[in-house]
């Protein structure tokens, strides 16, 4: 298995300790004082699933029962158990993209891959498209949505027009929601669609609990008895103490979301204003990733981003990691006071050239 480097981490790694970060891609995080963190004594979680009353109160969101849900240390492990369970060598895997690297570099060390490309302004998706790059031997069609890092949001009809289309190639649809219940309305989740669905998502960027590292996927028992068994040589259980603060946070998941989504529109309307004053093209969608385009002057992204953290002590994450070197993504979740001295900070780099 012969991975691609990640981009992105390996820069943010470079210059995200000592910089103020504006490319963090998750809401602000909640501070650990809300929560009970006891959770007695730290052995494994047992059974090493998760705790089953409370993946059966998590597989009632997709209409399923708890042996077809498992915790995860994070989305991350989610979305690569699903891969290592469902690949093998001659499959074919239709991703689309711009995405998050991990949803297609992990695809392509295991199987072949066909991309598709969200189109701009609006990086709209035809699913035509993902149905002509379906192959016979295509055993999954991948996506997240609401999409990093562009932030569109793809409607229920164009979401259920994929998985239609996996379904009648006896593929599996996965989706990557990490981002969904930051939206107003959400969708119904993939894996409530049917046997060709799974979801996959977790408490990082919605609800502000990155550090936890705790997520989950839910699908059809197969894929989840695959995973299951992948997940004896991960990480083998989710975090003790993580579950028990994962309980809490759905007792108060209603006042935690409603505060998030209040925060992120706060913010969302500090960056609108910079970037029109600026000039600077973007789509506004769900979540709290932009993406403009790169001012003139520079040759890529990552030149842009480099040229920002080395004068003005910002970290912006390079459009040429998402494969659109004419673009950077911003995050505006964060706390807003430090958005405020980054996008000033930003704003006289831009004035100073």
């Amino acid at each position: 298995m012969d991975v691609a480097p990640f981009e992105l981490e390996r820069f943010f790694a470079a210059h995200e300790h000592h910089n103020l970060m504006l490319a963090e891609s998750g809401i602000r995080p909640l501070a650990a004082g809300e929560f009970d963190l006891d959770p007695g004594e730290l052995g494994y979680t047992i059974p090493t699933a998760g705790d089953p009353a409370l993946r059966e109160r998590v597989g009632e969101r997709y209409g399923r029962p708890a042996d077809e849900v498992v915790f995860t240390c994070g989305t991350q492990e989610a979305n690569l158990l699903v891969f290592l369970s469902l690949l093998d060598p001659g499959d074919h895997v239709v991703v689309v993209t711009p995405t998050y690297q991990s949803l297609h570099a992990l695809p392509a060390a295991l199987a072949e891959t066909t991309r598709v490309e969200l189109t701009g302004p609006d990086w709209s998706l035809d699913p035509d498209d993902v149905a002509e790059a379906m192959r016979p031997e295509t055993s999954l069609v991948v996506c997240n949505n609401p999409n990093n890092p562009t932030g569109r949001y793809h409607d229920e009809a164009t979401v259920r027009a994929l998985y239609e289309t996996a379904a009648d190639h006896d593929a599996y649809l996965l989706c990557d929601e990490v981002y969904r219940l930051l939206a107003s309305d959400p969708l119904p989740p993939v894996a409530s669609f049917g046997e060709h669905g799974i979801s996959t998502t977790g408490l990082s960027k919605a609800h502000g609990l990155a550090g936890l590292r705790f997520g989950w996927l839910a699908g059809p028992t197969d894929v989840v008895t695959a995973t299951e068994r992948w997940k004896d040589y991960t990480t083998i259980a989710p975090p003790l103490v993580s579950q028990h603060v994962a309980r809490q946070v759905f007792d108060r998941e209603r006042e935690i979301l409603d505060r998030n989504r209040a925060h992120a529109a706060e913010n969302r309307e500090l960056l609108r204003s910079f970037l029109d004053e600026r000039g600077l093209d973007w789509y506004e969608g769900v979540g709290v990733n932009a993406f403009p385009e790169v001012p003139q002057g520079f040759d890529s992204g990552l030149a842009f981003c480099e040229a920002v953290v080395e004068a003005a002590g910002v970290v912006l994450a390079p459009g040429d990691a998402f494969g659109r070197p004419d673009r950077f993504r911003v995050g505006f979740g964060g706390h807003t006071d430090e958005l405020v001295t980054g996008l000033s900070r930003l704003g006289s780099f831009l004035d100073e050239r």
